[in-house]
């Protein structure tokens, strides 16, 4: 069955970094687009971004552009989520997420808290 964990999240004082790691298995990996989303207290979730399956492309939402990069690593089945100049706005739970065969599958989520 298809799983994911995430990892790596935590809290950073504002303008700080940290990079997410998500480790996927039960689907072939390298095949698929992995996104991230972001969920705050109180707030909808959103799309932070996507990477395609062989890490040609990646899309970004507009909050996370020049300061996020996703990156993917095949072999090992991990999706990197790398942030840079957090801003307290940035806390929230970040997903890891992908759709293989129309469904789509969550993670279990890593708290990122950014304080001021």
């Amino acid at each position: 069955q298809v799983q994911l964990v995430e990892s790596g999240g935590g809290w950073v004082q504002s303008g700080g970094s940290l990079r997410l790691s998500c480790e996927a298995s039960g689907f072939t990996f390298e095949t698929y687009t992995m996104s991230w989303y972001r969920q705050g207290l109180g707030k909808e979730r959103q799309l932070v971004g996507s990477i395609t399956y062989y890490g040609r492309e990646t899309d970004y939402a507009d909050f996370a552009k020049g300061r996020f990069t996703l990156s993917r690593d095949n072999a090992k089945k991990v999706v990197y989520l790398q942030m840079t100049d957090l801003q307290p706005e940035d806390t929230a739970v970040y997903y890891c997420s992908v759709m293989p065969i129309g469904t789509r599958y969550w993670g279990p989520g890593t708290q990122v808290t950014v304080s001021s």
